[in-house]
């Protein structure tokens, strides 16, 4: 067997045994084939690409220069997305506690609540922020409400679920050791199982919040408040110099927000 071996294997080093490179190439050919009929079937116009450079051009060169008397003008709105972001995550952590201790399998009562902890998961992680604004537009009307929650209604889903497998995760020994005391389901969770959680749910909202924060800065598109609802009306006023300014200083509090959830994250870690 040995010898059989080394005749059909020589002694050159191989990365993949003959039988995983065909699936190596099968798989390949198998993507290729996917996008080419994904590519032919969404219908795209190949001439526009042909001078497209040429209006990228065009479009930069009717942004610059920035103008910049426009900006004290947003820096209300800028604020606004800030608090949008900030109050919208803080609503979904509090709701994000108890909906991952329903959709954790070793906390949550029973199979049916189970379920339920896991389609709540799922709906809210299956809506876009912005589909969530439009919702809330048409129930709260335009303005930051609607936009606080639908970043809550975004978020929640996002935290329990990253919280939950936390708590699955979580050491038995302090819950068998609380549990031992004739505590209560609610004191286990309160005293043995959420500070073992805590640090993932720290880290994880700042991550959360940092994300809302560049999602914030779109839903004035929808009416739902905060930078987007100047973007959207200085591009559709053809007001490029505008947009500029607005994209500049959107770009600068999503840096500022990356950085200090990265600070905050390595503090915690």
């Amino acid at each position: 067997m040995e010898t059989a071996t080394a005749k059909r294997y020589p002694e050159v080093w191989r990365r993949r045994t003959p039988r995983e490179t065909a699936l190596g190439w099968l798989w390949t050919a198998a993507v290729a084939f996917a996008a080419a009929w994904s590519v032919s079937a969404l219908d795209i116009e190949w001439a526009f690409f042909a001078d497209a450079h040429v209006q990228a051009f065009d479009l930069a060169s009717r942004m610059w220069p920035p103008r910049w008397s426009y900006l004290p003008v947003i820096v209300r709105p800028l604020i606004e997305t800030i608090h949008i972001a900030t109050l919208g995550t803080a609503i979904a952590v509090v709701l994000s506690v108890p909906l991952a201790f329903l959709a954790a399998r070793n906390t949550t009562a029973n199979e049916l609540t189970w379920a339920i902890g896991r389609a709540l998961l799922v709906a809210s992680r299956s809506v876009n922020t912005v589909i969530w604004g439009l919702l809330f537009v048409a129930i709260f009307g335009p303005g930051p409400v609607a936009g606080i929650v639908a970043v809550a209604a975004r978020s929640v889903g996002f935290l329990a679920k990253l919280v939950a497998e936390a708590i699955e995760e979580a050491d038995r020994g302090p819950i068998e050791a609380v549990e031992a005391t004739g505590a209560g389901t609610a004191q286990v969770y309160l005293v043995a199982i959420l500070p073992q959680v805590m640090p993932i749910l720290i880290g994880t909202t700042v991550y959360r919040w940092d994300i809302n924060v560049r999602e914030s800065s779109v839903l004035g598109f929808v009416g739902a408040g905060g930078i987007g609802l100047y973007l959207y009306a200085s591009i559709n006023q053809f007001a490029w110099q505008q947009v500029l300014v607005v994209l500049v200083a959107i770009l600068v509090i999503v840096m500022a927000s990356e950085a200090l959830s990265a600070y905050v994250r390595a503090r915690i870690s």
